[in-house]
């Protein structure tokens, strides 16, 4: 069975659900508690990702929590795909350098035809929109802890018995993502820019 979403909210459509909810303030609570250490310091700042398509097979999604550095707690949801494939990608963060203000550091890539390759890529966002969606062959609330088409990725704290979303693939259209963190396995990345620049040059 193929699900297609039109305009895709992610937050609506993933973390908003109240079994995904509670499943990350489960894991936020625990940490708190000292019962699950954090794995994963990220910088405390989100960036953008955007790509003019994201595909790949082995699509899973579920909650977790990242920490940062300053030990703050951001609930986040994972989108995992065993084989992506991106084309069009951008990554854009503005930092402030002092004296100078405002710079964009920006990463693009798999614009010259030959699309980015990942594999084991997990994607920690807090929001998703896009102008389609298609998941083939979709599970949708299945045990985090049981599924067999997507993945979980070997460092976040997950409970086992949490709400989860699986396929076994996926392209999404036209994506604009808030992204905290980015992990792979590989990353292959074609027509590689990177650079910084002063002011704001968001990738959307």
């Amino acid at each position: 069975m193929s699900q297609r979403i039109g305009k895709t909210h992610w937050k609506r459509f993933a973390i908003g659900a109240v079994p995904t909810v509670a499943a990350t303030a489960a894991v936020a609570i625990s940490m708190a508690q000292g019962a699950l250490a954090a794995s994963f310091s990220i910088s405390g700042s989100a960036f953008q990702v955007s790509a003019g398509k994201l595909s790949g097979t082995g699509f899973a999604n579920y909650a977790t929590v990242d920490v940062a550095k300053n030990g703050k707690h951001v609930p986040v949801s994972v989108s995992s795909i065993k084989n992506a494939k991106v084309t069009d990608m951008c990554q854009s963060v503005p930092v402030d350098i002092p004296v100078l203000g405002t710079y964009t550091m920006s990463l693009k890539a798999g614009g010259s035809g030959t699309p980015v390759k990942a594999k084991d890529l997990y994607i920690d966002m807090t929001d998703l929109q896009a102008k389609k969606g298609t998941f083939k062959n979709v599970d949708i609330g299945v045990a985090t802890g049981s599924m067999t088409k997507g993945q979980v990725n070997p460092k976040d704290h997950v409970d086992p018995d949490g709400y989860a979303q699986e396929a076994d693939a996926v392209e999404i259209i036209d994506a604009h993502q808030t992204v905290w963190a980015t992990t792979a396995g590989t990353f292959e990345l074609a027509g590689l820019h990177m650079n910084i620049a002063s002011g704001r040059h968001d990738c959307f």
